[in-house]
């Protein structure tokens, strides 16, 4: 996974994915690193949160923690 980039997460979408705009560029598609979920975080809608995109396909990344 590349370094951490921030953003603001603007939809919920089933399957536990979210719909994160970057600050420095578009829309990803991320899901919620295992260590958050077993910690039970809750991620809303206007949530500021740090995602570590995927090298392969810089659309999609994880959660791994919120701001």
């Amino acid at each position: 996974m590349v370094a951490p980039v921030t953003g603001t997460v603007t939809e919920i979408l089933p399957s536990a994915l979210y719909r994160v705009r970057v600050d420095e560029g578009p829309f990803v598609m991320v899901h919620i690193a295992d260590r958050l979920d077993r910690n039970f975080v809750r991620i809303l809608v206007g949530d500021r949160v740090r995602v570590e995109l995927s090298p392969v396909d810089t659309g999609r990344g994880r959660i791994v923690g919120k701001i």
